[in-house]
């Protein structure tokens, strides 16, 4: 009897170790009961190394529910067909959800079947998850929330018994929960993890046959693989984006393909092609102009428009244009998008910086650090701050002001 090699593979793809996956697991069991999990390291150890070969109850229950798959696909062996007697009253205990709607686990309640008043919580409970990512980013606590309704949700879809358009909008909800995940995971810069987060919300896409949803999952992973420097193959998935159905459909959406296009073609080194998609974005976004988005990328207003031309302008070397567009991002930019303010503005501080305004950058830079609530989990604005700082530094300046903010962000980046 050897280790689970799957199971440690798949726990490496989300970077958990076997501290975290238990606590994952008690994440998901409370979730699902509304009551504590009570996984042990210990059961997990002998999750990995084989011990345990046919998890049972609720630790199968808790494993499907974090890796959103059958636990035959983690390497164990399937439960038995015909389980033990259960208590009746602990399994309806087992099978309520927090909210206290009825959430189906490996073998739905008999007669049970999901509807669009289950619809209408999950939709709200997505929403208020998508606002608090505005608010706060990639915070380990908000991924592991994320990461509970894509719980739920998979054991709706396990359950059968919904009619083909439930179900076909539950798949739809499901994708977008990974998805949100998957960009907490972004901004938590953990690029493997949001992948893993990924891959499951373009199957479930897949299966609600949404092309709005596959496009979101395409701009996501774009971001992903530009987080690990794999630039051709942003470039790749922005093409995917740009020709997809909605973005014929839909000019704002064909404007977000053109910008991720450019960011791309600026990294591989095709200036002339990254200024091409730049003027594409920019007319099809006025093309878009009055229209109503969905929820999603409504983020893609024209603040965030002039702060991914931004990052274009900076990946060509023209950091004074890039200068002027985040002006005009944190000008339009509204309150309440506090993660997205903190890090634009650590974007400023590095233009500012990269044209010798080291002063000024500092100061901008402490701004950014300011604005950045307690909770949050952006790594990408730390990361960004930090760059700030090895370019200070690499200017060799003595003057006190600079020094001081040197030290000073040493002790939080």
């Amino acid at each position: 009897m050897g280790a689970n090699v799957i199971l440690k593979r798949r726990m490496l793809e989300l970077g958990l170790t076997q501290d975290e996956l238990a606590h994952r697991m008690n994440l998901a069991l409370e979730a699902l009961s509304g009551k504590p999990g009570d996984v042990s390291a210990r059961t997990v150890r002998n999750l990995v190394n084989g011990s345990t070969r046919r998890p049972i109850g609720r630790t199968c229950a808790a494993l499907q529910a974090v890796f959103g798959c059958p636990v035959s696909a983690l390497g164990f062996d399937p439960p038995r067909t015909a389980a033990p007697a259960e208590d009746p009253v602990r399994r309806r205990s087992f099978l309520a959800a927090a909210t206290g709607t009825a959430v189906f686990a490996t073998h739905p309640v008999r007669g049970a079947r999901p509807g669009r008043s289950d619809l209408d919580r999950l939709r709200l409970e997505y929403l208020a998850l998508l606002r608090d990512d505005q608010r706060l980013g990639g915070a380990t606590e908000h991924e592991n929330r994320v990461v509970e309704l894509a719980a739920r949700i998979q054991l709706f879809l396990a359950g059968g018994g919904a009619s083909d358009s439930v179900r076909r909008q539950l798949y739809r909800i499901a994708s977008d929960v990974r998805c949100l995940a998957g960009f907490a995971a972004i901004d938590a810069s953990a690029p493997r993890r949001a992948r893993e987060h990924l891959h499951q919300a373009l199957a479930l896409a897949g299966l609600a046959r949404d092309s709005t949803a596959l496009y979101r999952v395409w701009d996501h992973l774009t971001l992903a693989s530009s987080q690990r420097e794999n630039h051709a193959e942003a470039a790749a998935g922005a093409e995917v984006m740009k020709r997809s159905s909605v973005a014929r459909r839909d000019p704002l959406y064909a404007s977000l393909g053109h910008m991720r296009h450019a960011n791309s073609l600026a990294r591989i080194h095709r200036p002339a092609e990254s200024q091409r998609a730049i003027t594409l974005a920019e007319k099809a976004f006025e093309r878009a102009r009055g229209g109503q988005p969905s929820a999603w990328i409504a983020f893609y207003s024209q603040a965030e428009f002039n702060a991914l031309s931004s990052y274009a302008w900076t990946a060509l070397g023209e950091h004074e244009r890039a200068e002027s567009c985040l002006h005009r991002t944190l000008a339009t930019l509204p309150g309440d998008m506090v993660r997205d303010r903190a890090l634009y503005t650590a974007h400023l501080s590095l233009c500012q910086a990269r044209q010798g305004e080291v002063e000024l950058a500092c100061a901008t830079g402490k701004q950014a650090r300011d604005v950045l609530p307690p909770g949050s989990g952006s790594q990408r604005t730390a990361n960004t701050l930090a760059r700030t700082r090895q370019v200070v530094e690499a200017t060799g300046t003595n003057m006190p002001e600079v020094t001081s903010w040197i030290e000073e962000s040493r002790q939080w980046i």
